[in-house]
C-alpha cells in the first residue's frame, strides 16, 4: 500500500499496528489489557449455556473441524475463524461487555476472541496476543468514535440504526488478526480494507426483540480473521476505504464522520484506558437509571410505597431503553429486560446480586414478577436536558420517584458506575469474574485461570490459559 506520498487514515492505522507490534506496550497499558482478558472470559463462561452460544458452535463445527484454535467452554478445535465465531458470540451474550465512550461501543468483545484464536493457531506468546489485542481495541472505538458528530452530540451509527460494535468490531479484529499473522503494513491495510465490506449489524432486536444481536460480536471476530487470511493470500482492498465517497465511514455515517478521531494521537494518546468496565449485565444505557435507584434504595426508599417514577435520560438513548414504552414496561423475557430502563430500575428498587444487579436478576421467570412489572409499569421515560450535554462523554441519568405519601425523590447520576470517574477496581473485577465462571467451572479452576491471565505477559503460549478455560 505505498505510492502514495500523502498516507491515507487507513495507511496510518495499518503503520500503527506494525510499529506497537515492534516496540511493544508500557506496563500500565499490558496491565489493562489483561484486566479486558480476564473480564471477556469471565462473560464468556457466564454465557456458556445460553441457546446463542449452542447455536453458534453447532454452525461452526458444521463448517469443519481440525483446526487449532479453540472454542471457549466446549475445548473444541476450530479454525481460527470458526473458533472466534463461538467465542465473540460468547463474549457478547450476556450484554456484560466493556464500553468505550464517545463511541459507544463495545470494544473487546470482537476483538479479544479473534486475538486469542489467531494467537493459538499462529502459536504466539502471550505477550504477542495482549499486544495485538491493544492495537485492535484501540482501531475499534476511534472508529466508532469517527461516528460522533460533536455538534449535535448525536452517534452516527446508531442514527442510522447500525450497531458499531460490530460494524467497527469487524475492521478491528482485522487488524489484531493480521498484526498476529506477521503481515507487514501493506497487508495489514489490506486486511482492514477488506474486512470494510463484511461487517454488518443491526439495531432493531435492542428495540423489539430477537436473539440475533448476541452473535454480533462473534461474526465481527470471524470475519476480521476471514479478512486478515484473504489479505494473507493476496486479496487486495482500496486505500482510501475509510475516507472515500463510497468508504466505510461515508456509508455508515454520512458526510458528519470525523475521520480526524481515526488518528489524532495515534501511538501517543492511548482510548484503551479510558474504556470502561459493566457492573450490571444489561445494556450500558439503562446503567445510571440503576445507579440511582440503587441510590434511593440505600437512602430508605419503600418500593411498596411508591406512585409514580420519571427516568430521565438523554434524548438518543431512549429509543432503546424507553421505546415501544409498552415493551419496555412488559418485556417478552430476561434478555429483553436487559434492554429496558423501566424493568431494570425495577430490578434495582427490589432486587439486587452481584456488584448491584446480577444475572439472576434477569432470568425469564423474574421478567414476570408482579413486584417488578408493577413498578416497571409506574415507569415514565422522558429526555433530560442535562443528560442531553453530558452524553455520551458520559451515561447519565435522573430518576425522580413520588411517594403515595406525595413525597418527592430524586438521584441525579452524572456518570455511571464502571466508568472513569467511578472505575471498577481489579478486586471488584475479580468478583465479577468470578461469578460468572462459577456458573461454569469449579472455583479452584476459575481461580488458575485468573491466575494464568495475570501471568498471560510472560507465557511462551496460550496453552496453561487455555486449558484452564475449558468445562469439563
Amino acid at each position: 500500500m505505498s505510492g502514495d506520498p500523502t498516507p491515507t487514515p487507513l495507511q496510518e492505522l495499518a503503520a500503527f499496528a506494525v510499529a506497537t507490534r515492534e516496540a511493544g506496550l508500557p506496563p500500565a497499558l499490558v496491565h489493562d489489557v489483561k484486566r479486558r482478558i480476564l473480564d471477556v472470559m469471565g462473560n464468556s463462561l457466564g454465557a456458556s449455556g445460553y441457546e446463542p452460544a449452542r447455536i453458534a458452535l453447532q454452525v461452526a463445527r458444521a463448517w469443519g473441524s481440525g483446526g487449532k484454535a479453540t472454542a471457549f467452554g466446549s475445548g473444541e478445535k476450530l479454525p481460527a475463524a470458526a473458533a472466534a465465531l463461538v467465542n465473540g458470540t460468547l463474549a457478547h451474550t450476556l450484554d456484560f461487555d466493556d464500553t468505550h465512550l464517545p463511541s459507544v461501543l463495545h470494544p473487546s468483545a470482537s476483538v479479544i476472541p479473534a486475538a486469542l484464536a489467531v494467537a493459538e493457531a499462529e502459536g504466539a506468546t502471550g505477550l504477542q496476543a495482549i499486544v495485538a489485542a491493544a492495537i485492535g481495541i484501540e482501531i475499534n472505538v476511534r472508529l466508532g468514535s469517527a461516528g460522533f458528530d460533536a455538534a449535535t452530540n448525536q452517534n452516527l451509527f446508531f442514527e442510522h440504526g447500525l450497531h458499531a460494535t460490530s460494524i467497527c468490531g469487524a475492521l478491528a479484529a482485522a487488524a489484531t488478526a493480521a498484526t498476529l499473522m506477521g503481515l507487514d503494513a501493506e497487508q495489514i491495510g489490506h486486511a482492514i480494507a477488506i474486512s470494510a465490506s463484511m461487517g454488518a449489524g443491526l439495531l432493531e432486536a435492542n428495540r423489539t426483540g430477537g436473539t440475533v444481536k448476541r452473535i454480533h460480536c462473534g461474526w465481527a471476530a470471524h470475519s476480521g480473521i476471514a479478512a486478515a487470511e484473504l489479505a494473507r493470500a493476496g486479496l487486495t482492498g482500496p486505500l482510501t476505504v475509510m475516507e472515500g465517497r463510497f468508504g466505510f465511514l461515508q456509508a455508515t455515517c454520512g458526510e458528519r464522520a470525523d475521520v480526524g478521531w481515526l488518528t489524532r494521537g495515534l501511538g501517543t494518546d492511548w482510548e484503551l484506558p479510558k474504556i470502561g468496565f459493566k457492573p450490571y449485565p444489561c445494556n450500558h444505557f439503562t446503567h445510571p437509571g440503576i445507579d440511582a435507584a440503587l441510590q434511593l434504595r440505600a437512602a430508605g426508599l419503600d418500593p411498596h410505597e411508591i406512585e409514580s417514577i420519571v427516568l430521565g435520560a438523554p434524548t438518543s438513548v431512549l429509543r432503546t431503553i424507553g421505546e415501544p414504552p409498552e415493551e419496555k414496561a412488559r418485556p417478552q423475557s430476561g434478555y429483553h429486560a436487559q434492554f429496558s430502563g423501566p424493568f431494570t430500575v425495577a430490578s434495582a428498587l427490589v432486587g439486587g446480586g452481584g456488584l448491584g444487579l446480577y444475572l439472576d436478576d434477569f432470568s425469564d421467570e423474574l421478567a414476570r414478577d408482579p413486584l417488578r412489572l408493577a413498578l416497571a409499569a409506574k415507569v415514565t421515560c422522558i429526555p433530560d436536558a442535562e443528560c442531553d450535554t453530558i452524553f455520551p462523554h458520559h451515561f447519565p441519568a435522573r430518576l425522580t420517584v413520588t411517594t403515595t405519601s406525595g413525597e418527592v425523590r430524586e438521584a441525579f447520576v452524572r456518570s455511571s458506575r464502571g466508568g472513569l470517574e467511578s472505575p471498577l477496581s481489579d478486586d471488584e473485577l475479580g468478583l465479577k469474574f468470578a461469578l460468572n465462571a462459577a456458573r461454569a467451572i469449579p472455583a479452584e479452576q476459575a481461580a488458575a485461570l485468573r491466575q494464568a491471565v495475570a501471568q498471560l505477559d510472560s507465557a511462551p503460549d496460550l496453552q496453561e490459559f487455555i486449558s484452564q478455560s475449558a468445562v469439563r
